[in-house]
C-alpha cells in the first residue's frame, strides 16, 4: 500500500508526535508500503528533511507556545496538498494534540473522502473534551472523579470536591498545564496556567493510588500496565524522558482487578464510540476504587509509549501493530462506504 504518515503540527505534542512518526515509518517501510511523510505545519517532506526531523530526541519540555506560532496553520498546509494525499490507500495519523487529536484534521479527511487510521471527527472531539468524555462515562458506568469547570470558588470547591484538586486544561494531552492543587491559595495561579492551553478549565478531585492503563485494539482490551514514577503525577518529563518512569506490562494487580479495568476501558471505549484502538488511563485508589482519568484516541506510538509495550505484551510486535492499525482503517473505510450506498 502506499501510506501518508501525518505527524508533527501545531500542538503542544509536536516533539510527541514527531517521535511516534519516528517509529511508524519504518516499521511500515519493513513490511513493504510506499510511505510519505507528511509534518502538518509545513506540508509533504523531501528525504533530507524527513530524516533531520525525525532524528530529534522529546525534549524536557513540550514547546512554547511562541516556538508553535511559527509554524503556521497546520489545516492550511494539508488543504494545499490535497492532491498528494489523493495518491495513498491510507493516511496514518501519527498526531497528538490539537487539531490532530480533536477531530479537525479528520473532519477535513472525511471531507475529502480519505481512508485514516484512529477514530472519526465526532469520537475524537468527544475524547478530547474531558468535560464531556466524563460525562459519556459516568452514562455507561464508569467511574469517573468529580469535576468541576473553572471558574468556581474555592468555597465550592472545597465542598464539593476537596482538597487537593487536579486543575488542567479541559482539552490537551501528556498532562501539558496539569498541577495539582493543594491549598485555596494556589488555585488561581493554577487555573491561569491551564487556561495558556485551553478556553476551559477543568478542576477535578484529585485521586491518589497507582496509575493504570489499558490499550484497547480491535475491541480487545490488552494486558493491564502500571506506571511507575516517583513523582506524583506522570508528566511530561516521565512520559518521554529516558528513565523518567518504569512501565509494567501486565501489572501486578489481582486478576479481579485487571478484569474490572479492563471491562471499564472497554466500556469507556464504546461510548465514546472509538475506532480501531485507544488507550484508557486509570488511578486505583488505595481502597481499590477503579476511577478513569481520560481516553486518549491517538495514543502515542514512541519508544517509550504505553500502546506499544501493551501490544508487545499480548505478542502483538510494533511492525504488526500498525499493520492491524492499517487494516483496521482499510476496514472502517469500507464500512462507511456500504452504508452510504445501502442508504
Amino acid at each position: 500500500m502506499k501510506i501518508a504518515v501525518l505527524f508533527g503540527g501545531t500542538s503542544e505534542e509536536r516533539d510527541v508526535s514527531i517521535a511516534s512518526a519516528a517509529q511508524v515509518i519504518p516499521a511500515l517501510r519493513q513490511l513493504g508500503h510506499t510511505v510519505v511523510a507528511f509534518d502538518t505545519a509545513s506540508g509533504r517532506l523531501p528525504s533530507s528533511e524527513e530524516q533531520r526531523l525525525l532524528a530529534r530526541a522529546v525534549a524536557a519540555n513540550p514547546p512554547g507556545q511562541t516556538s508553535l506560532a511559527g509554524l503556521g496553520e497546520s489545516a492550511l498546509a494539508l488543504t494545499s496538498h490535497t492532491a498528494d494525499l489523493r495518491e495513498v490507500d491510507i493516511v496514518f495519523l501519527a498526531l497528538h494534540g490539537g487539531a490532530g487529536e480533536d477531530g479537525r484534521i479528520q473532519a477535513l479527511l472525511d471531507l475529502a473522502g480519505l481512508s485514516y487510521t484512529g477514530s472519526d471527527h465526532i469520537s475524537s472531539a468527544a475524547a478530547m473534551d474531558k468535560d464531556l468524555s466524563k460525562r459519556l462515562f459516568r452514562a455507561a458506568g464508569v467511574p469517573t472523579a468529580d469535576w468541576l469547570m473553572a471558574p468556581v470558588s474555592d468555597v465550592v470547591i472545597a465542598e464539593a470536591l476537596g482538597w487537593p484538586v487536579v486543575v488542567k486544561p479541559n482539552k490537551q494531552g501528556s498532562t501539558v498545564g496539569l498541577s495539582v492543587v493543594r491549598e485555596p491559595a494556589a488555585l488561581a495561579a493554577a487555573v491561569e496556567q491551564a487556561g495558556r492551553y485551553d478556553d476551559e478549565v477543568m478542576i477535578e478531585r484529585f485521586v491518589p493510588g497507582r496509575e493504570l492503563t489499558v490499550a484497547i485494539l480491535e475491541d480487545r482490551a490488552l494486558p493491564v500496565g502500571e506506571i511507575i514514577t516517583p513523582h506524583e503525577i506522570f508528566d511530561y518529563a516521565a512520559k518521554y524522558q529516558q528513565g523518567g518512569a518504569r512501565e509494567v506490562f501486565p501489572a501486578d494487580v489481582p486478576a479481579a482487578i485487571a478484569a474490572a479495568l479492563q471491562e471499564h476501558a472497554l466500556r469507556a471505549h464504546r461510548a465514546l464510540k472509538l475506532g480501531v484502538y485507544s488507550r484508557i488511563d486509570f488511578r486505583l485508589d488505595p481502597q481499590g476504587g477503579i476511577w478513569c482519568l481520560e481516553a486518549n484516541s491517538l495514543p502515542g506510538l514512541t519508544r517509550t509509549s504505553l500502546l506499544p509495550q501493551a501490544a508487545a505484551a499480548a505478542g502483538i510486535g510494533f511492525a504488526e501493530l500498525c499493520e492491524r492499525i492499517c487494516r483496521g482503517a482499510q476496514l472502517s473505510r469500507m464500512r462507511r462506504h456500504a452504508t452510504i450506498c445501502h442508504k
